[in-house]
């Protein structure tokens, strides 16, 4: 079994750093106070297997509100399907366009990825908006979990108009909604939701199916009521996640380290409540599945 389950990475290749990113890529970059860099598929996968980390691949569909280059499903497939080893994956769908629902079948069905991530900043729309509930009514049906990005963003940080990004698309009381609506649809909220980080919290508590994943903070910066209600009133709804390329899995897991947490803890965040989540049995861990699946296709 790998030491941990990475359930927020991005691809470092120039699909997502120059296609995606596009002109948001500056001021993201100085809002993490970092420089992305550009890898092959290889050289992303042998980041993760120096790490001993199965990273959740995430595709990116906010073509209609950015007008930028989407990360493909088949992109994100065929990784995983070249290094079953290193990544599981996450698929995205453009909540505009209308073939939507149909999209996120074909990835989950027949490209084999194992959710659906969503950014409502980047893509322009709220989680409770009825007209988006039919792509959770799919993702329900399918099985699968969503994650959907909460709190501020990178993108656009610092810029005139926050180029187009607006942040209460993020608040995490959208999703409360959304979770009350979907039973059955395990729902990670990403990052620890700066500055509705409590929202977040109260949401994970009341919400059975909410989850949260600490992804886009150095372990240090994350926030105190976070690391309180992980070490006592919810340990198993908290999940790794680093944010990368804008972070190195070996930096965040040796920061977290250094963080006080009770017996177990540790280990439901680093890999047992992922399995959880994405139905993973822990005695086999993700590399034997993601080979299973591959095998099968």
């Amino acid at each position: 079994m790998p030491r941990a389950i990475d359930l927020h990475v991005h691809p470092s290749t120039r699909e997502w750093v120059e296609g995606a990113m596009g002109e948001f890529r500056p001021a993201c970059e100085d809002h993490f106070h970092t420089r992305l860099p550009e890898h092959s598929v290889e050289e992303m996968a042998a980041v993760f297997r120096a790490a001993d980390v199965v990273g959740v691949l995430l595709a990116w569909d906010a073509e209609t509100h950015t007008g930028n280059p989407p990360v493909t499903n088949d992109f994100v497939a065929a990784c995983c399907a070249a290094h079953p080893d290193a990544f599981l994956g996450f698929a995205s769908v453009d909540p505009h366009k209308p073939d939507a629902e149909v999209e996120l079948e074909r990835a989950v069905r027949f490209l084999g990825l194992r959710g659906l991530k969503v950014h409502p900043g980047a893509q322009g729309f709220a989680p409770d908006d009825r007209a988006v509930y039919p792509i959770w009514e799919t993702a329900q049906s399918l099985g699968i979990p969503v994650l959907i990005h909460t709190g501020t963003t990178g993108l656009g940080a610092g810029m005139r108009g926050g180029m187009g990004m607006r942040l209460k698309y993020s608040n995490p009381m959208h999703v409360d909604d959304v979770a009350a609506d979907f039973l059955d649809m395990p729902i990670i909220l990403a990052h620890p939701s700066f500055p509705w980080q409590e929202e977040a919290l109260s949401v994970a508590t009341h919400k059975p199916n909410v989850y949260i994943d600490l992804s886009g903070y150095a372990p240090k910066y994350i926030p105190p009521e976070v690391i309180k209600d992980m070490n006592s009133v919810i340990p198993w709804k908290f999940v790794f996640g680093t944010d990368f390329p804008l972070m190195d899995p070996d930096r965040w897991l040796a920061e977290f380290s250094q963080i006080e947490l009770k017996d177990g803890v540790r280990e439901k965040v680093m890999y047992g409540n992922a399995c959880k989540i994405l139905g993973v049995d822990p005695a086999l861990g993700p590399r034997s599945s993601a080979a299973r699946r591959c095998a099968a296709w």
